[in-house]
Order: C-alpha cells, then structure tokens, then sequence
C-alpha cells in the first residue's frame, strides 16, 4: 500500500486530526467554489443580462441557488448561457449538499465514526501499541503524562469508539493487518508495543516487513515464551507477573533488615525503611507536610510510591498506605518520628516467608527472597516447588503451611476475589505478619489494604508504569538493596549551608549530614567547613557518578 500521499496529507497542518484537516480542507474548497460562482455570476449578468449587479448581490444569488431556496428578482434570465450556468449551480449546490452531510453532518450523529484514524494527529517518531489487554485507560494516561506520542491498535470495536471519544489517539483494528499498522503510521514509528496473547509472533512479524528498523517490545503473562519471540524478531519481552512477584520479592528481602545501610552508617546516622500502614497519621499527606519533613534533623531520602522508587522524591506527592519512606538521620530522631506517627513502622527482619499462588508471579518472588529466609510455597495445584497443595480461600490450607509462625506472606494468586479473601483469612489467623499482595485491578487496591494488606501493587497500574518507562530507556526496578551511604571531601562545597545543598533537588542523590570529626550534623543550617565531610546517600549508579563529578 502507497502512504506517500497519506504522509503529506499528515503534515499540512500536523497539530490537528485528520478529520479536523479534512474540515479544513473542505472549507476551504467550498468557499473558493462559492467565490468562483460569485464572479463567474457577476460577470455574466453584466455583459449578458445587462444588469449592473453588485458583487454582494451576486453572492447572495448564489448561495440560494445553491440551497435551492429562490432566486429572488433575478430570474428568469434571457440569455441561454445564464440559464445553463443557474442550472449547473443548481446541480452543483445539491451535490456540495449531499458532501456537507455526509462528511459534516452524519458522523456526529452516527453511533460510530466511519473511520477513527480520521481523529489522530500527524505521527513521527511515536509508538505503535498493538492491542493492551490489561486496563488501557491507565496506560494511555500514563504515556499522556510522560509525553510519549502514541498510536493505539484496538479489536473491540466498542472499545475503541469510547477510547477515541475520550480523546485518546487510537484505532479500530487487528494488528495482525498489514492496512491497520499503515493506518496507524507504522512506517513512521520508532516502536511497537505488543500485547496480544497468542498472536504476539505474528503482529511483530507483520510490523518487521512493514518497518526493519522498528524496536518490538512484547508483553506476555507466560516468561518461559521470551524464547520464541526474541527469535521472531522482538527486542524485549516484559513478563507483568514475573516483573511484579519479583517486586514483591526484592520488597520483602529489603524488609530483612538492610544490612548494607547499617553497614555504611556514619556513627549515630543511619537510614531507615518505614512502612506507612493504612491507619497511618502520614497516609494521605503530602511529603512535605509530613513529620519527617518538619523535622530538621532528617532527610526524606527516597520513597516507595505505588511501587516505584523515587530519589528524591516530589515533596508535592502524597503518601499512600503503599508507601515505604526511607529516611536519615540520627536514630533517636527517626525512633521519635516513628513513636509520633500511629502506624508507621520499620519493616521487621523476615525469617520466614510464605507465598501463595506459584504461577510466573509466585515463582519470581520466591527467586528474589534473601538466601536467608525460610520459604513455603501455596498453590491450588500439586507442582515442582510446591510444599502445600491447597485452597487460599480456606483457613486451613494456611494452617498447614505454619502462617501464625510466618513474618510476611506474598500473595501473587490469579484472581482479585480470591486474592481479597486469602489476606483476609490471614488476618483471622495472625495479625503478626506482613501482607505483600498483587491485584489485577487498580480499583482492588483500596480493597486489599481493607482486607488487611500491607503493601498492594496492581498489575494494571504497575505494567502501564513499567511499559512507559520501558518506551523512554528508563530503568524501570531499581530496588531499594542498591541504595548506600558514603562520606566525600566537602572542600567544594565549603561555605554554604546544609539546606542549599538539599535545595539544589539533584536527581538520584541526597545530602544527608556533614560530619565535623566525629559528630554528624544534620540540621539545614548547619554551615559546611573546608575540613568537613558530606555524607551522600543514592544508589550505586548515582554515588558513583556524584564522586566522579567531585573527582
């Protein structure tokens, strides 16, 4: 199929759709016939009926013989040639008649457009997203927020139609269709996005021919398929399940104590992971209206917001019962923060870990978990790796795998429902115990802290995160075991206080203290000396970088 055409179509004005071109155009065209007429009727009652007419009488003959409602004073006319034209105007007016209906009139009537694609802006560079099987809105949200220019292929017709008619930049299709990726400007794409179940191959096949230098990424809800799809020509293969059970896992191993920040505290200072709980005073709030935040002795160092690491965070974002802050400072102060604070805790050193629900979530979880800890696998089925064979809906399968004995529980089972109804159970059983647990749909998040959960993440919301930061480079799960404290000259720095460093808002690092011979000094005031020595905290990537800068 030939797009030249389609492509400069596209770029006269690119900022509008293809229907708002189309309108344009269409204006356009018809005020130049209708100008045309004008004259052409001005010059013809002139020289040939005789009559001196004004341009603005010409054109208001025009338009009624156009629209057929009368012809006022003018007619008859005596010359055949002015009756022929009156004619052709006649004609022409009931055609250009039938086109404003059917390319104005109709379609905002019509159940369905007959062509979405008529509604996408001028595409280059963007990403094509064949199908999205998990909840779109969250997704295109999330890529409107980014920035990342999209096009979105959908199957469902209705579906499609209510998408497109909230704005969203999609199309009525099936990706499998060489003439669905033309409509939606493959050639022109930087990337694919497909999430298509079983027809993964074959779209990223199609779009290869379509576009060689194309990057393909596919998600797929089975781990053990990257094989086979690398092999058709897919670049990267994103598992939501396993990416999320490893999540969960890699939060539970954190919770085991972080060893690797104790080991780098600076005398009194150490940085402490404080899990806000549903009941918490700081749920809810934002960063910077929270106790940590007023308290001049310590840093909010990073966050754990809906699942994602951010350092430093937004003091403008608002504090989940999901979140996890991690904070510096001497201990006596963040042990009076954590007694002010109802609900808020330090995650307790797991030993014993159960996990129900070994599907591809279950088994990257168990992966992730600490050598250290004790772990009991659940699943309803009797598989390699499983040590209870049972039903999370009943208190019984938990009793058999030593839950009241357990510190953490992960629950990565397929359904919501059950899901819901396993932590509760739990909950009845012991409430000595850290509930981690997945959700498919965002909407069951607030359900799962109700039933007692700890830490919620939602597929739908954290794969919409993991895609979008998948399509600009961006690493996706950094886990929080990377995040270190060291000690560097202070020399560049000397003169200006504690607070204009951590003012600055640098990105992967944060300015913990100054430490002043043996003492660390935390307070925002605090004036740095040349013998002096700033103690950093971020993750290995960013310290590494920061010494750099200083080297």
């Amino acid at each position: 199929m030939n797009t030249d055409w389609l492509r400069k179509y596209d770029s006269f004005l690119p900022w509008l759709t293809r229907r708002q071109r189309l309108i344009v155009l269409y204006a356009v065209v018809l005020g130049a016939v209708i100008l045309l007429y004008t004259l052409l009727y001005n010059y013809g009652m002139r020289t040939l009926e005789g009559h001196d007419h004004s341009l603005f009488r010409s054109f208001q003959t025009v338009i009624e013989t156009m629209t057929t409602t009368g012809y006022g004073a003018d007619s008859p006319w005596s010359s055949p040639v002015m009756n022929v034209y009156v004619v052709f105007m006649q004609v022409t007016g009931i055609g250009i008649g039938l086109a404003t209906l059917r390319i104005l009139i109709i379609p905002l009537f019509e159940r369905a457009p007959m062509d979405l694609s008529d509604r996408l802006t001028a595409k280059d560079d963007h990403v094509v997203i064949a199908e999205y099987r998990r909840d779109t809105g969250v997704l295109l949200d999330e890529l409107k927020r980014l920035s990342v220019d999209y096009v979105l292929i959908e199957s469902d017709p209705e579906e499609a139609k209510r998408l497109s008619d909230d704005g969203y930049q999609v199309i009525h299709g099936n990706p499998e269709r060489g003439e669905e990726l033309d409509r939606a400007m493959v050639e022109d794409a930087s990337m694919l996005v497909t999430d298509a179940g079983d027809d993964n191959a074959s779209v990223a096949l199609t779009a290869r021919r379509h576009n060689p230098d194309l990057d393909i990424v596919a998600l797929t809800d089975d781990p053990d398929r990257e094989a086979a799809l690398r092999e058709v020509g897919v670049d990267r293969v994103i598992s939501p399940h396993a990416l999320i059970g490893r999540r969960l896992g890699q939060k539970a191993s954190a919770w085991t104590g972080a060893p690797h920040l104790d080991d780098a505290a600076v005398g009194d200072l150490r940085i402490r992971e404080m899990l806000v709980r549903r009941d918490s005073q700081m749920a809810g709030v934002r960063l910077a209206d929270t106790a940590v935040a007023d308290h001049p002795d310590l840093t909010l160092v990073a966050a754990w917001l809906d699942g994602d690491l951010r350092l430093p965070p937004d003091p403008d974002e608002y504090v989940t019962p999901n979140s996890v802050l991690l904070v510096a400072g001497p201990r006596d102060a963040i042990d009076d923060v954590q007694k002010q604070a109802s609900g808020l805790r330090p995650p307790r050193r797991h030993s014993n870990v159960v996990v129900a629900g070994m599907g591809a979530g279950g088994r990257a979880a168990t992966d992730a978990l600490a050598d250290e800890v004790d772990v009991t696998t659940i699943d309803a089925e009797e598989k390699p790796n499983v040590d209870v064979v049972g039903d999370v809906k009943d208190a019984e399968t938990f009793e058999t795998a030593d839950v009241e004995e357990a510190s953490g529980l992960i629950v990565t089972v397929g359904d919501d429902a059950s899901a819901l109804l396993a932590v509760a159970v739990v909950r009845t059983l012991t409430d000595d115990i850290d509930i981690l647990v997945r959700v498919n749909d965002t909407e069951k998040t607030p359900s799962a802290f109700d039933a007692g959960g700890d830490y919620v993440l939602s597929v739908q919301r954290v794969s919409a995160r993991l895609l979008a930061r998948e399509i600009r480079g961006e690493d996706v799960l950094t886990p929080v075991s990377q995040l270190r404290l060291v000690r560097v000259p202070a020399a560049d720095f000397a003169g200006r206080t504690l607070g204009d460093l951590r003012d600055r808002g640098e990105e992967g690092y944060a300015f913990v203290g100054v430490q002043r011979d043996e003492t660390v000094l935390t307070h925002p005031t605090t004036e740095i000396a040349d013998g002096d020595r700033l103690v950093v905290a971020g993750t290995d990537e960013t310290v590494r970088e920061f010494e750099r800068e200083l080297a």
